[in-house]
């Protein structure tokens, strides 16, 4: 058994875990539970916008409730979930409501995995979560320099053992480019109790950038670590005869891949155009007054009320037609089809 490059630009080991099949085509939705955690890892990649914020965030959606969630995971045709954070124990009766409310209105074939640091993990916690959650992923604090605390960090990680199969536990980890010895030491101590390791190329953030760039060199992308991938593949050459499938996720694997597999799924607005890269172009308008715009509008038919981004979408076929009423100035936008619409291009006709 080798490792082998997958067509997702990610490295592999023997197998993929179940939640990263889904992942990989864009069909898992990211439900962030919350910004809390029980640690404070100096290589945290939370943007500012989430990092210790006690929001719920869907994809790109805000929550404040379930139906935010169950709206976004239907608008993204998401097959599958990943709770994420922070930390969901720290939120632990929310992330039990969310779960469960994805598999009443999705059914069990529904797909949730969790990530979770391992402070604050007690069987009782697990047990919950085993209820709705199909698969685990353990944040281990790999980093550890008294033999103590790694035997605590395996022991919760063994925790999980009959709540799941062995092939639906694991552990994920960030390539740090020197922490190898640690990275191997933590995965070979927790081999007998997991059934799979994802390893994730190390990337820079707004929050990690001060310790990122003083400690580590960048590639020339400017946003993944020198040295990260390159490590991950040396890991995975050491673990060849411990029977684990072994993930190693790259950047362009959850940016080329996970990212714009999703986008090319989610829905878009009347009239839009899909790019191949998977964001929409839209030709639009911005009056004042929308209701009375669209008044006036009402012969043409072709045109859609984007009440949340306040503007009107017109067919491409009707533009020529507005233009000359030389009423509306009308736009060209191209935009990512997520619900906070970020803008990629806007250009006036």
């Amino acid at each position: 058994m080798g490792v082998r490059r997958t067509k997702f630009a990610s490295y592999c080991l023997g197998g993929i875990a179940e939640g990263c099949k889904y992942c990989v085509k864009g069909r898992k939705l990211v439900l962030f539970i919350s910004g809390i955690c029980s640690r404070a890892c100096f290589y945290c990649s939370l943007s500012s916008k989430r990092k210790n914020v006690n929001k719920v965030w869907a994809n790109e959606r805000g929550c404040f409730s379930t139906r935010d969630m169950i709206e976004e995971a239907r608008a993204s045709k998401a097959r599958g979930a990943g709770i994420t954070g922070g930390d969901p124990l720290c939120r632990l009766e929310r992330t039990l409501e969310y779960a469960r409310t994805l598999k009443r209105t999705f059914g069990k074939k529904f797909h949730i995995h969790i990530y979770l640091p391992t402070k604050i993990v007690t069987r009782s916690k697990l047990k919950k979560l085993s209820r709705d959650v199909d698969e685990i992923r353990f944040h281990p604090n790999f980093l550890a320099n008294k033999a103590e605390i790694i035997r605590e960090e395996v022991a919760k990680v063994k925790l999980a053992l009959g709540l799941w199969p062995k092939e639906s536990i694991g552990i994920e980890l960030p390539l740090l480019p020197d922490k190898f010895a640690e990275t191997l030491r933590i995965i070979r101590a927790t081999a007998s109790f997991i059934g799979f390791v994802n390893l994730n190329e190390f990337e820079v953030s707004d929050t990690n950038l001060a310790y990122v760039t003083e400690h580590y060199k960048l590639n020339p992308d400017t946003y993944t670590i020198k040295g990260s991938k390159e490590m991950g593949l040396r890991i995975m050459k050491e673990l060849k005869n411990l029977g684990l499938n072994v993930h190693l996720c790259t950047a362009r694997t959850k940016n080329l891949f996970q990212y714009r597999n999703r986008l090319k799924l989610h829905e878009i607005m009347p009239y839009g155009f899909r790019t191949k890269e998977g964001s929409v172009r839209y030709f639009i308008i911005r009056p004042k007054n929308l209701a009375m715009a669209a008044k006036k509008l009402a012969e043409f038919e072709q045109f859609y009320i984007d009440k949340k981004n306040k503007r009107i979408i017109v067919s491409e076929k009707i533009v020529p037609e507005i233009i000359k009423l030389k009423k509306y100035k009308i736009a060209k936008v191209e935009e990512l089809p997520t619900y906070d619409s970020t803008i990629i291009s806007f250009e006036y006709l």
